[in-house]
């Protein structure tokens, strides 16, 4: 099963990189080995790079925010009465649970000019002015701050319970050492807590940087890459460049080529810092 569903479209989606796969494919089967010619256009083009910086940008800007704001919540648990602390959980399970393409399309409903709550709270304060009929999509920096909140809402609740699971490990005899030196609890969160959950705190950092640096739904269903490609990364020009147009499934091929490398990199890094927490051990 996985042979046919994961390594052989792998497989293809590597032998069309080497060729000028198209919309003339699809009808008449022709198509030509190119070699290394469809990377070779990539790497020279420009919009290539732009969306790559983008990716970068975003991705980096997505981990920190989900990050940070997952640990804060996972303390915060350690924190709340139980009852209250089983609420919170059931409902990040639920947010977590929720399909990223339905949760896109409500959240665009929220910030959609006219009848979008979120533009009708706004308006309500009175901070920003009249923001009825703002839509968000069609400015590039609310378009980004749009996005940006929706993925960290759905990353949020993962990274929350397993560093909270983490948390609930650390011995509370140290804690209470801590606090029996005069410790504040800022430092026994910085200096006991924050050592303790490292490992669960690079894991979870890791796979935040591999689903955000794929994130596709959530972009494309918002602003489709727009406006004027200011919220094109590497997932929406890929699927742009291969089904848009004459349907370049070549070149588009060469581009998820070369994401997967960069990831492979980025994960062989992760995986080489693990051996050698393992051989320090």
């Amino acid at each position: 099963m996985i042979l046919f569903v994961t390594l052989l479209p792998i497989g293809f989606l590597v032998f069309t990189s080497f060729t000028n796969y198209n919309q003339r494919t699809l009808f008449t089967g022709a198509f030509d080995f190119v070699g290394l010619d469809q990377y070779a256009a990539v790497l020279a083009d420009r919009e290539f790079w732009l969306s790559l910086t983008r990716t970068i940008v975003f991705t980096a800007a997505l981990v920190v925010g989900s990050v940070a704001i997952g640990a804060g919540m996972s303390h915060l648990m350690t924190r709340l009465p139980s009852g209250i602390r089983y609420l919170t959980t059931v409902v990040l399970i639920l947010a977590w649970a929720m399909p990223n393409v339905a949760s896109s399309i409500v959240w665009s409903w929220l910030f959609q000019p006219q009848y979008g709550v979120i533009n009708w709270m706004l308006t309500q304060l009175g901070i920003f002015g009249d923001m009825t009929s703002k839509d968000w999509s069609s400015d590039p920096v609310l378009a980004w701050v749009c996005i940006w909140m929706l993925v960290v809402w759905q990353a949020v609740p993962f990274i929350a319970l397993t560093l909270y699971a983490a948390e609930t490990q650390v011995a509370v005899e140290l804690k209470e050492a801590a606090r029996l030196d005069g410790a504040s609890e800022w430092r026994i969160y910085r200096v006991v807590v924050l050592p303790s959950i490292a490992p669960t705190i690079l894991l979870v950092t890791m796979l935040s940087i591999i689903w955000d640096f794929n994130v596709f739904n959530q972009i494309w269903l918002i602003s489709e890459g727009g406006p004027d490609g200011a919220t094109s990364t590497l997932g929406v020009f890929t699927y742009t460049t291969a089904f848009s147009g004459n349907l370049q499934i070549g070149a588009g091929s060469a581009i998820a080529v070369a994401s997967t490398v960069i990831l492979a990199a980025l994960s062989a890094v992760y995986i080489r810092h693990l051996v050698r927490s393992g051989e320090d051990l």
